[in-house]
């Protein structure tokens, strides 16, 4: 017997919200949709799953006895296509990289170039992080790598190759009552509505509202953005300010936002990171040399970091290399 494993993650979902309007929200699917799921599974195994009433979904025994056993279906299932896409990609000759909406900047023509100099026949494939995935696609497998502004905290998390530091600016609207400052005071924002990245983001969303410098100061969300170009958007709307990297104000040339200094905010560091466990490759030391050769241009030309030198001698040597 055949069973689709949406099948089963939709049996998952419902099985812990108990109500189908929850678990919809959360698979991000209509009811009518998710109802259908349900049935079709019920249908396939010719039991009955869950006890529709107004309180909501109950499992039935039967439901009760597969809901035990898709979590680690599903698991291993995951496991599978990780190790699935890994084995692909390094016998396949591509290196899958992921990037931020400011980092884009810094993966230049010419990072590219030299990467294909260095491995000659391998391929680059270029993603910007989703979003709603803390891992940006590290944890499924879908990336090798993935370029990040982090805070120190990540370099605990995961392996990584620090290609340097950055500092944290604050992107306002044109027309704020800031923007015509050359630098403001961290203080000042701190009354500020911000436009957000999405709670799944997690460890991402706190770092960019600036919580490690709040000291448990509240924030206050004036929109909540799904991409760069919406959070830009918002911004430039006067629908809050929002912290980005330094490279942000060198690729945005609207004329509606100004991106200034702030005194008080401590910088990202800019590096490479992969789930720890996983061996660095000789295409991914490739693409980290690449990036620290072309990294080292740029900083020197706008003064808007610091080497790699000097952020691997504030981050730990354990999660380096």
């Amino acid at each position: 017997m055949d069973v689709d494993t949406r099948m089963l993650r939709c049996l998952a979902v419902v099985g812990e919200e108990g109500q189908l309007t929850a678990a919809a929200a959360r698979l991000g699917v209509s009811q009518p949709t998710l109802t259908k799921q349900v049935r079709a599974l019920e249908r396939q195994l010719g039991v009955e799953l869950f006890r529709r009433s107004r309180a909501g979904m109950a499992p039935t025994a039967a439901g009760a006895e597969l809901l035990a056993r898709a979590g680690a279906l599903l698991a291993g299932w995951e496991e599978a296509v990780r190790a699935t896409r890994l084995a692909a990609a390094e016998a396949g000759g591509e290196l899958r990289v992921g990037f931020e909406g400011s980092t884009v900047s810094l993966l230049g023509r010419a990072v590219v170039e030299d990467f294909a100099r260095r491995m000659p026949g391998w391929r680059l494939r270029l993603r910007q992080n989703d979003w709603f995935d803390e891992s940006s696609g590290l944890a499924s497998g879908r990336l090798d790598l993935a370029l990040w502004h982090a805070p120190a905290s990540m370099a605990e998390r995961y392996a990584h190759v620090p290609l340097g530091t950055e500092e944290r600016w604050v992107v306002l609207a044109a027309d704020h009552r800031l923007a015509a400052r050359t630098e403001v005071s961290v203080a000042d924002l701190w009354d500020e509505p911000f436009v957000a990245i999405p709670e799944q983001a997690g460890v991402w969303r706190d770092y960019w509202l600036g919580a490690p410098e709040r000291a448990g100061r509240p924030v206050r969300i004036g929109a909540v953005a799904h991409n760069a170009d919406e959070w830009m958007a918002a911004v430039a709307c006067g629908q809050g300010v929002g912290f980005a990297p330094r490279a942000v104000g060198r690729w945005s040339s609207r004329p509606d936002v100004r991106c200034l200094p702030v005194r008080g905010l401590g910088p990202s560091l800019v590096g490479l990171f992969r789930p720890r466990g996983r061996a660095q490759t000789p295409a991914m030391a490739a693409f980290a040399e690449s990036c620290r050769l072309h990294l080292e241009v740029q900083f020197r030309a706008t003064g808007g970091g610091r080497s790699p030198e000097a952020a691997a001698a504030q981050t730990s040597a354990n999660g380096a290399g």
